[in-house]
């Protein structure tokens, strides 16, 4: 069985297509884990509680979890996180 170059090029493509979103995801996932470490370290919890906390802050927010996770990864460098979501994490932190 032979398989067309029409067939192989769009077979190449959809390859192409699957490497780029694993790749999105491995470099989503690494900033999440960021996140939760930062949250841990701020609210002085346990892993479990930064991963509740993350997605409580997204949910409260309406705001995809990957961009508060950048929020709050770059938080500590730049001292400021967008208000909405200071509350959000306050308000977390405070219910545990």
């Amino acid at each position: 069985m032979t398989i067309g170059n029409d067939d192989l090029l769009k077979k190449i493509a959809s390859l192409e297509e699957e490497v780029g979103q694993l790749r999105q995801a491995v470099v989503s996932h690494a900033v999440i884990d960021q996140a939760i470490g930062v949250v841990i370290t701020h609210g002085s919890l346990r892993p479990d509680q930064g991963w509740h906390i993350l997605k409580t802050v997204s949910q409260h927010t309406n705001t995809k979890l990957r961009e508060i996770a950048e929020q709050i990864v770059q938080w500590p460098h730049c001292g400021w996180l967008p208000e909405s979501t200071r509350r959000a994490l306050e308000a977390a932190l405070a219910r545990g």
